[in-house]
């Protein structure tokens, strides 16, 4: 009889299984099994996949969002974990596979910036900086511009991989890409120093967006930037310098060394920075939202929108700057311009 018992038992067992672990396989994904799977170094592609193809139980609440963006889930798993969450919730009515109006707003969370030329406004090309470093002191920047270890390190920055930033933007350039930061001067620095000067440099002699104005104006908006206070930042107009045919330089700062790669919250990137600040016209619509011009006409040459801290002593953490995300995003996001020498 205890055999037969136990024969019974395995074969119980044997028919349950199954079902247990296939109810284990279909348990819901949450924020945290994302949260693992980023950590644990899986490709953006295979996570946004997982999230598309299992059943979910996201939460969305802004407080969520600010930790997983944090946490270094990237925008495209975010919005993927948004629609699964949005699709799981969603009420099954006949106007649920209407198409969305017209003048709906734009589903991007990337920071914006059009400018408006005879009338007509059109989006311009979200750039990230590079970031490079060098023993000279940030001076000036016509000295940095001469520095060969940043222009070399803005050389090897250029051909480093770049992700596509057009699906996000909203931009009518469909083909722009955003350049991922350059590369570390290790090979060319033998020796650290306890200072460095980090300095932040657009790639290629020229901008692609060629004004024939001198007195452009701009709409920004980067009132759904993830992991930021949009009260915290202005946006304004800075004065490029070109640097040996390679990049432009935009500005610098000093730091400790490798304080680009610490997560703590404790670089004032802004507290001293140097860079060419143009005289603007700034009219705040909202949090986030700015109409601005330039005070005066300007002069022929390279130019860029960037958006500052209104605080110079905000702190912020070096990772987020090297990896353009959260506040560092807003630091390192740039939209550069020429104005040409026949500009009116």
């Amino acid at each position: 009889m205890k055999l037969k018992n136990f024969v019974r038992i395995l074969l119980v067992i044997g028919m349950i299984a199954p079902a247990l672990v296939s109810q284990q396989a279909l348990k819901p994904l949450t924020n945290d099994d994302v949260i693992t799977m980023v950590k644990s170094g899986m490709p953006e592609s295979v996570v946004v996949s997982a999230i598309q193809s299992r059943s979910g139980k996201f939460s969305t609440a802004t407080s969520e969002l600010v930790r997983l963006h944090k946490a270094g889930v990237t925008e495209n798993e975010l919005n993927a974990m948004i629609a699964a969450s949005s699709k799981g919730n969603a009420n099954p009515t006949p106007s649920s596979n209407l198409e969305p109006p017209a003048n709906a707003p734009p589903k991007s969370r990337m920071p914006r910036v059009s400018v408006t030329v005879g009338g007509t406004a059109r989006d311009l090309p979200l750039e990230k900086t590079q970031l490079a470093e060098t023993k000279t002191k940030p001076s000036s920047l016509k000295v940095l511009a001469g520095d060969s270890a940043v222009t070399q390190a803005m050389q090897a920055g250029i051909n480093t991989a770049s992700y596509s930033a057009a699906s996000h933007i909203g931009s009518a350039i469909g083909s722009t890409s955003v350049q991922q930061a350059g590369g570390v001067l290790s090979s060319i620095m033998s020796h650290r120093q306890p200072k460095m000067t980090y300095v932040w440099g657009v790639p290629g002699p020229a901008s692609s967006t060629v004004l024939q104005i001198a007195s452009p104006a701009f709409s920004v908006d980067f009132s759904r930037a993830l992991g930021v206070q949009p009260d915290d930042y202005e946006p304004t107009i800075v004065k490029l310098t070109p640097a040996q045919n390679t990049c432009r330089i935009l500005g610098a700062t000093e730091g400790k060394e490798d304080v680009r790669s610490s997560p703590a919250s404790d670089w004032q990137v802004y507290a001293h920075f140097l860079e060419e600040r143009v005289k603007t016209q700034s009219q705040k619509l909202g949090p986030g939202k700015y109409n601005i011009s330039p005070g005066s006409e300007l002069a022929p040459g390279e130019y860029a929108l960037v958006l500052r801290p209104l605080n110079k002593t905000k702190n912020f953490s070096g990772g987020d700057v090297a990896r353009a995300q959260g506040d560092g995003l807003m630091f390192d996001a740039t939209w550069t311009f020429q104005v040409s020498e026949d500009a009116q």
